[in-house]
């Protein structure tokens, strides 16, 4: 067989695709690469160079299919033909400049590392190992996408991850049928326990030590060749609320920072709703003084609370998208002028109060707290149905679809555990990180919930009392 026309009649129609001769004493050699994937300069310096050293042995594992061959190229490595016996040899190839480390833009920290993620597969791999240098923690790297073949890691330590968790992972990966893996978000799709549930069965996280942190509890990091977004499971509900700063700072800070934060989503999902109800249904119960303040802001009003607050709440979220897909810049000054000039322009047009435009800013600024972006986004979209049944029923509709939505995450799950455990099922010692951070000496067990082998991570014993 001649590797070289085979590779040449398969890659025919690719400009990038190069066969160069060479001639090395008195045998010589085609290469067969890709030059978009392969930097020129060090196929001179390293790959040829090592030929002219190799002695007439070659320093090359050498391959028999040309199927393994194409695939090579295809992910950027060397073939090698020695053009007197048509023995083909492949080289490991050195990859063109990517993005560099920097810290992220999507989960800013005021203490802990700043490095993230970039899109290539093993500089994510590497921030992982350095910190982790233990022969337990372990990488599966598999490819996915029919077309694609994208290199997908599992990470794990092995010895305190659940097998039973991790064989459901494995499983669910193994059926990924797809013809490409652009992001780790087409894993996520797919794998995810519940398609039709608003709140994220998966954690995603452009932080390092966010991962290390999950792998050391006894979960499971999915990493996409060509996505700086690593994902983590199982999540529970719980996770939306924790931040890494959490766990660098003092317990008591960190404790009252995460109860803003409880309080905050719960602003954000009832505020709205809750004010169409008592407006609309139950102005009994709001106070005199302030009633009689609502009633005058509200006299020219020509809309019912319901169609009032929807058209700001929507509006908000159309100038919030259109401050991300804006240039940074331009978005945030978007962001911040189109909503004073369409606030004070609704309120001066008649066309909604005062008071709700001091609702919808509150419920906007309470949105912010919730750290986890995906679980934001799933209590501003239960916003909407909250308020249509607070507009038709009041009260009783607002509390219908509060307990709906208990119900609907006590009945969820992510890979087998239950998503609003430690709560239910009750497991009190994993109430020392839930609502409140109990201080380090108290956080020696890893999460119960995860059943993980070593269940112990710190030994307090040999730390003195009266430090």
């Amino acid at each position: 067989m001649n590797w070289s026309q085979e590779l040449s009649a398969r890659l025919s129609d690719s400009s990038d695709y190069q066969s160069s001769q060479i001639s090395i004493e008195d045998e010589s050699f085609t290469l067969c690469f890709l030059e978009s994937l392969i930097d020129s300069h060090y196929i001179q310096d390293h790959i040829i160079e090592k030929l002219h050293r190799s002695n007439n042995e070659m320093p090359f594992s050498a391959i028999t299919s040309l199927d393994q061959a194409m695939n090579e190229i295809l992910q950027g490595n060397l073939v090698i033909i020695k053009d007197s016996d048509q023995t083909a040899y492949i080289a490991i190839g050195k990859g063109m400049e990517h993005r560099s480390i920097q810290e992220s833009e999507n989960e800013s920290s005021l203490r802990g590392p700043r490095d993230s993620f970039v899109e290539s597969l093993h500089t994510n791999l590497s921030l992982i190992r350095r910190r982790y240098p233990d022969p337990e923690l372990k990488v599966n790297i598999q490819l996915m996408g029919r077309r694609t073949n994208t290199k997908v890691a599992l990470v794990y330590i092995n010895g305190i991850v659940n097998p039973n968790i991790l064989d459901e992972i494995k499983t669910r990966l193994s059926t990924v049928d797809v013809d490409q893996v652009l992001d780790s978000g087409t894993i996520e799709q797919w794998i995810e326990d519940s398609w039709y549930s608003p709140f994220p069965q998966v954690q995603y996280t452009e932080r390092p030590s966010n991962v290390l942190a999950s792998l050391a509890e006894g979960r499971v990091a999915i990493m996409v060749d060509g996505s700086p977004f690593v994902l983590i499971v199982p999540v529970t509900f719980s996770m939306l609320f924790q931040a890494p700063d959490d766990y660098y700072e003092r317990w008591m800070i960190s404790s009252a920072i995460r109860l803003i934060r409880v309080v905050g989503a719960s602003i954000a999902l009832i505020l709205p709703s809750l004010y169409i109800a008592l407006i609309s249904y139950h102005p009994g119960m709001i106070p005199t003084q302030l009633a009689l303040s609502i009633s005058a802001t509200r006299a020219e009003v020509p809309f019912p609370a319901l169609l009032e607050a929807v058209f700001m709440e929507a509006t908000l979220e159309m100038l919030r998208e259109a401050g991300l897909r804006l240039p940074k810049v331009m978005g945030q000054t978007i962001g911040i002028v189109g909503g004073l000039v369409i606030g004070q322009s609704a309120v001066e047009a008649g066309i909604v109060s005062p008071v709700l435009v001091i609702v919808v800013a509150i419920t906007a600024i309470s949105s912010f707290l919730v750290p986890a972006y995906n679980g934001a986004i799933a209590l501003r979209l239960l916003r909407f149905p909250l308020m249509l049944l607070s507009g038709s029923l009041g009260l009783f509709g607002l509390i219908l679809g509060l307990m709906a939505i208990l119900a609907h995450l006590v009945s969820l799950k992510s890979f087998g555990i239950n998503y609003f455990a430690p709560i239910t099922p009750y497991r009190f010692s994993d109430w020392k990180d839930l609502l409140i951070r109990a201080p380090l000496v108290y956080l020696k067990n890893r999460p119960e919930i995860l059943h993980p082998l070593d269940k112990k991570r710190m030994n307090t014993q040999k730390r003195k009392k009266g430090w």
